[in-house]
């Protein structure tokens, strides 16, 4: 008989796959090709972006030949300059790894699915008292945008990237829900994130987190997480879910988030191409 751990991490699981594994995935794109099970997701900025429901019990052979047409599609777009495959731990794929290795796709380090109920994130708020001088808002206008990604650029150690501003500008544009979250302090920002409410769901995903070295463990992250989750629950998500970096994942499991399973992003960037 399943713990009840073991029952919530199913039923959350379940409502993953089946919710949030469609094109409700990828709000925001360009364009989306369907190659069998596998959708090709073209984003601005030039990334690409793969991913699927399941492979439909696809064997090793198939698995390859559709890491070699997927490959090929992007390659036949000049301005895509970077691939993402996602992979998840719980999913039947045999050889996608060998696959994916042997076209040059390089795996990068694994995160966690973290999946939960709204209300408990929303209820860190009452635990959290934020450093003096820090503040809570969302960002909409560019100069905004911009600095935001700039903070989080340098606590990630990334250089300043135009078409991540450009790609959240685009996406604001939109009106599709997306929020973008910061803490500022002294007209400085020092953490951001994202929330992103899923149509046609229960969810919001909450994305982007970031803190700079400085003010990391002082309850901005989690404060920041909180604001999101509440703002989740005016607009009528009761669900969460991230994919969750070593570092947040115990910040959101405090919170009452279950890992479900994981995720690994293996990344291709085109090469030069012939004239």
């Amino acid at each position: 008989m399943s713990s009840p751990d073991d029952t919530t991490r199913q039923r959350l699981l379940a409502a993953y796959d089946a919710q949030l594994r469609t094109d409700a995935e990828t709000p925001g794109a360009l364009a989306v090709t369907v190659l069998g099970p596998v959708r090709l997701v073209t984003f601005g900025g030039g990334r690409g972006f793969v991913t699927y429901a399941d492979l439909a019990g696809a064997d090793e052979p198939t698995i390859r030949t559709l890491v070699t047409e997927a490959q090929q599609h992007f390659r036949a777009d000049p301005g895509i300059t970077q691939v993402e495959w996602k992979t998840r731990g719980h999913d039947h794929a045999p050889g996608l790894h060998q696959a994916l290795v042997g076209h040059g796709f390089v795996p990068q380090e694994p995160e966690s699915i973290m999946l939960g109920e709204a209300a408990a994130l929303a209820a860190l708020a009452a635990d959290v008292a934020l450093p003096p001088g820090v503040t809570l808002r969302t960002v909409t206008e560019e100069g905004d945008v911009r600095a935001m990604n700039a903070a989080a650029d340098e606590a990630f150690g990334e250089p300043v990237s135009d078409q991540r501003v450009d790609a959240l500008l685009h996406r604001l544009g939109l009106r599709d829900g997306m929020q973008l979250w910061v803490a500022e302090v002294g007209g400085r920002m020092i953490s951001s994130g994202r929330l992103e409410p899923v149509p046609g769901t229960l969810f919001a995903g909450v994305w982007g987190g970031s803190t700079l070295p400085a003010w990391r463990g002082r309850g901005i992250y989690r404060a920041l997480t909180a604001a999101r989750a509440r703002a989740a629950l005016e607009v009528g998500k009761t669900l969460i879910h991230s994919d969750s970096t070593e570092l947040s994942r115990p910040i959101l499991e405090r919170s009452g988030l279950v890992r479900v399973s994981t995720t690994t992003p293996y990344e291709w960037r085109p090469g030069p191409r012939a004239l």
